[in-house]
């Protein structure tokens, strides 16, 4: 079976399939048109998230049985073309899982803390102990929403806190020790943080919007690591400024470009000029999932599924 790698990965990949009797073709560099007139050769793709596989795309690989997405999400694949077409999908959200739920709690524990203002104030000569109080996590409810892999991880790393842990997700059934499944109305009512760990469909796009903010009881801390277009930029800074929101952790952006390797390239937009200003909020690149040790396990866990499969 002939694969073709489209990103760089974890080099065990190209090895551990060579090994298990693939033939590995690499293009890094090509165009999404110049990839189309060659993908009816292949009967496999190894892609993280260069560009999107839509319908025309899948179509033209006529003879294509799978596609391994290193990394959690499936956005950038039309899952039902594939289902119709009778592409099997392999994605990794094991691969990842620990690394997303310790980025999570390292930003919490950073925004209660004030970590990021306090060390650069020192650095410039300050010395503002009463201004750097922090508050504690004890004591506090923390909310998450999706208990799938990446929640599940999040909650494992508070097991030593002590808090209230609360989970609401559409399907039901998956609270655990670690979280109690709740309703969207208690959820609303009792969460002191907010975290996401939904995949990005068409229910999540824009799901946190001045409506929901407002629907929730008490202010609370907002920790984004799943997709950027969950939150609507706009509506958050809004939150900021009332005091809705005390603080927001963001990992990923409304702004960034589809391949998640750019943020936007056209005027930077207010809310965004707003976010890298205000002192509670605590900005990275997307590199929640992104560890040395989550590299490795991402193109372990794929080749698992590739060769369990078709070797």
């Amino acid at each position: 079976m002939k694969i073709l790698h489209l990103d760089t990965n974890h080099p065990l990949l190209l090895e551990q399939l060579a090994a298990a009797g693939f033939q590995n073709d690499t293009d890094y560099t090509s165009s999404k048109e110049e990839i189309e007139n060659i993908i009816g050769n292949y009967d496999g793709i190894i892609i993280r998230s260069r560009f999107a596989m839509d319908d025309s795309f899948l179509r033209k690989a006529t003879k294509l049985k799978f596609i391994g997405r290193v990394g959690a999400g499936l956005e950038n694949i039309n899952v039902e073309t594939a289902k119709q077409l009778n592409i099997k999908l392999f994605n990794a959200p094991e691969g990842n899982r620990n690394a997303v739920g310790e980025h999570a709690l390292g930003m919490l524990l950073s925004l209660f803390n004030k970590l990021n203002s306090a060390d650069r104030e020192v650095r410039n000569g300050q010395w503002r102990r009463e201004e750097n109080r922090g508050v504690e996590l004890n004591g506090k409810t923390v909310g998450i929403i999706g208990y799938g892999n990446m929640g599940k991880a999040f909650a494992k790393k508070l097991r030593g806190f002590d808090v209230d842990v609360i989970c609401y997700d559409i399907v039901g059934g998956v609270g655990d020790d670690n979280a109690r499944q709740v309703g969207i109305l208690e959820f609303k009512k009792n969460a002191d943080v907010v975290s996401l760990h939904t995949p990005q469909t068409p229910q999540t796009i824009g799901m946190i919007n001045n409506e929901f903010i407002e629907s929730f009881h008490n202010p609370f801390w907002l920790l984004n690591t799943a997709r950027g277009k969950s939150v609507v930029t706009a509506d958050l800074v809004s939150a900021l400024k009332s005091g809705k929101i005390l603080g927001a952790g963001l990992d990923v952006l409304e702004y960034e470009k589809s391949s998640f390797e750019n943020l936007f390239t056209e005027e930077m937009p207010e809310a965004f000029k707003y976010l890298i200003e205000a002192e509670n909020v605590l900005l990275t690149p997307h590199v929640a999932g992104w560890t040395v040790e989550s590299k490795e396990k991402l193109a372990q866990t794929i080749v698992n599924k590739i060769t369990k499969e078709f070797s």
